[in-house]
């Protein structure tokens, strides 16, 4: 039975309804502006993947938020004008901006005062960049997804948004696509220029979006178990050389399954977001569904049958884990 199969068939025995009647809503947001590995790459060749990753997003035309790390503007210590011109490309383009600390700090590793004072940091560009066009920071992620591993660490830091003025963005559509995204990069920035290396691209990209696409079904399937309907859901992504070269194509396979791309801000009013970051304490970042599950003892077959990134991308991620 194929996941696909397994969600739709959640979805009529909770009395959602057939497929074309399901609400299905989606909002991207993309992590580790104003590049991920930016400092692996040589200047031009930054330039060129931005600008594609921006191509890609303006051909798919979905709303958009991206989350910056203040530290990737910065060589020696130094802001860089042209870096800063990259995030100014985000705004113009019509995309939201918010803060993702400013040295993808993990929160669970090194506390709460360490964390608040990176992330206060992290806003010293951010938040004159978006006074240039009267806008204020609103969104944060969270680095790892890692957002506490007690009750009261997570309350403080709610506190702590909450006094200057952030909202929590979630992630219920977790997924490893920063995996393959190491494999492509590195396949890019590690192997000559041939037609043997556009092969490896090749497999890459088309494997990715099936890949991505099933990590969708399973959390579709999951929201309907947990809340007993398709969930506005948000996705996370990151600005990386894998969606400069498939971002849309991703968008327009998502769209044929049924899904509307929403804002960030419409998904969130969905009132199962209000259960907030509750529900696990330990050291890792779960998708915010199984947090919720986690919260009312779902037994662990409920977290059973989720997609794996396959081994031989793994291989050339250099990586052995998701």
């Amino acid at each position: 039975m194929t996941s696909r199969f397994f969600a739709l068939l959640l979805l009529a025995i909770a009395g959602v309804g057939h497929a074309a009647e399901i609400d299905r809503r989606i909002a991207v947001t993309i992590d580790d502006l104003p590049w991920a590995r930016l400092d692996e790459i040589q200047p031009p060749d930054l330039q060129a993947r931005h600008q594609a990753l921006l191509d890609q997003l303006k051909q798919a035309n979905v709303p958009v938020v991206g989350f910056v790390n203040e530290n990737k503007l910065e060589v020696g210590g130094v802001v860089q004008p042209q870096r800063v011109q990259m995030l100014r490309d985000w705004l113009d383009a019509g995309y939201q901006l918010g803060n993702h600390t400013w040295s993808h700090m993990d929160l669970n590793a090194e506390g709460v005062e360490a964390f608040q004072q990176d992330f206060l940091r992290g806003e010293r560009v951010l938040r004159p960049l978006l006074a240039e066009r009267g806008q204020v920071p609103v969104w944060m992620r969270h680095p790892y997804l890692r957002a506490g591993r007690t009750a009261q660490d997570r309350a403080r830091m709610d506190g702590f948004f909450a006094e200057h003025g952030y909202r929590i963005a979630p992630v219920t559509v977790d997924n490893g696509e920063w995996v393959w995204a190491f494999a492509y990069a590195n396949v890019l920035n590690e192997q000559a220029d041939t037609p043997a290396r556009e092969v490896v691209l090749r497999q890459l990209r088309r494997g990715y979006v099936p890949y991505m696409l099933n990590k969708l079904d399973y959390y579709e399937a999951q929201s309907v178990t947990l809340l007993g309907y398709a969930l506005p859901q948000v996705w996370l992504m990151h600005a990386n050389e894998l969606n400069a070269a498939t971002f849309a194509e991703l968008v327009a396979a998502t769209q044929r399954r049924g899904y509307r791309f929403v804002s960030l801000g419409e998904a969130m009013q969905d009132p199962a977001y209000a259960r907030g970051t509750t529900g696990y304490d330990g050291r890792y970042g779960p998708s915010w569904l199984h947090r919720w599950a986690m919260a009312e003892k779902r037994p662990k077959t409920f977290y059973a049958g989720e997609p794996e990134v396959p081994a031989w991308v793994k291989k050339l991620a250099k990586v052995d884990y998701e």
